[in-house]
């Protein structure tokens, strides 16, 4: 709860600042929704509450930009829970929000449950994964490799002074201590990318890539990435995946990921920014960024949509979402890095910017 209300205050404060940087755009047209730059542009004062749920690794920024966009739509209200990926999903699918966070595309076996509509990506953010510890004796941070982080996870290797972490870390004296691992207990986005790191990053991970995997008993399970960060924090020789701005939000410490071109690679916006360059994009903006080629490339990068209903139930929903969706695209990109997450690529940006107006009423 501690952490929580100390994220929620930093989230406040970034807002307030974020509000002032981009007052000077936004007092020439303050009724008007920023451009599309693709089609999609919304003029005019709009009336009425969005609300969305789902991806955590989002909560900061949607919180952030909720607050900045008042400047612009000051009649409109947007609401954003967390929840995890699978939530935001399940709610949208239901029909209890108008958006939902998710930090990868919708899993085969939950197709149906959109019942033949058609669902717009939009990615709106990118962001390394962490692999966060708590360690206090270590002379420098650690270096973990792909098989490495596979058996810590799968719970082949227990003790931190196994044989194939100071394989990692060469002259770092680690300790005997016990490894606890944590790990997300909702169906998250979060998980389903760092599995998808380990299946693709190496054949010694068995366990699946999944929004849920089932983990060794001897696991602690969070809700959310500011579960897991609370356990990394408070247990002692404990290790947990977690996404950057949680982690820096908590002030955690986290190892350098060996990535595909052999490189010990620290997370970063920067080292984010190199993996999202590397990736390839799908007709419908889907894609993922685990596991891309580069030096500087952080291998556990992912990335998170809104997701929206093509059809929406009036034409007045159509222009809110139209209006929020294109300020996360706009604007709301440049409040990305101070709150250590990494903007879209520019060429993705104007993709996502051109498919607004597909949403119709």
């Amino acid at each position: 709860m501690q952490l929580l209300r100390m994220r929620r205050a930093t989230t406040v404060g970034v807002a307030l600042a974020a509000t002032a940087v981009l007052a000077a755009a936004c007092s020439s047209s303050t009724t008007t929704a920023p451009s599309s730059g693709g089609g999609g542009s919304t003029s005019g004062n709009l009336s009425g509450t969005l609300n969305g749920s789902g991806s955590t690794f989002q909560l900061t920024f949607q919180e952030t930009a909720i607050s900045s966009f008042k400047s612009v739509q000051p009649g409109m209200t947007v609401n954003y829970g967390g929840g995890g990926s699978g939530k935001g999903r399940t709610d949208l699918s239901s029909g209890v929000v108008q958006f939902a966070g998710s930090d990868s595309p919708i899993p085969s076996d939950e197709q149906s449950n959109f019942s033949g509509k058609t669902v717009l990506y939009f990615p709106v953010v990118i962001g390394p994964i962490t692999l966060s510890y708590n360690l206090s004796s270590l002379s420098k941070p650690l270096q973990l490799s792909a098989p490495v982080i596979a058996n810590i996870f799968q719970g082949k290797i227990t003790n931190w002074d196994n044989s194939a972490i100071a394989a990692d870390n060469p002259g770092v004296k680690l300790p005997s201590e016990p490894i606890a691992i944590a790990v997300r207990s909702d169906s998250s986005g979060t998980t389903a990318n760092f599995s998808l790191f380990l299946e693709q990053a190496t054949t010694a991970w068995t366990l699946g890539s999944s929004s849920t995997i089932k983990w060794p008993g001897t696991a602690r399970a969070g809700n959310g990435n500011g579960g897991v960060a609370s356990i990394v924090k408070s247990t002692p020789g404990s290790i947990g995946y977690v996404d950057y701005s949680d982690a820096k939000g908590a002030g955690l410490t986290y190892a350098s990921i060996k990535n595909k071109d052999g490189n010990y690679i620290a997370p970063s916006v920067q080292s984010a920014t190199a993996a999202a360059d590397g990736a390839t994009i799908a007709p419908d903006l889907t894609f993922h960024a685990v596991w891309a080629p580069g030096p500087q490339a952080y291998p556990i990068t992912y990335q998170s949509w809104d997701l929206v209903f093509e059809k929406q139930s009036s034409s007045n929903t159509a222009k809110m979402l139209q209006a929020y969706i294109g300020y996360l695209l706009g604007p709301g990109q440049q409040l990305l890095p101070q709150l250590n997450y990494a903007p879209l690529p520019a060429s993705l940006d104007e993709k996502a910017k051109a498919q607004l107006s597909k949403i119709t009423g």
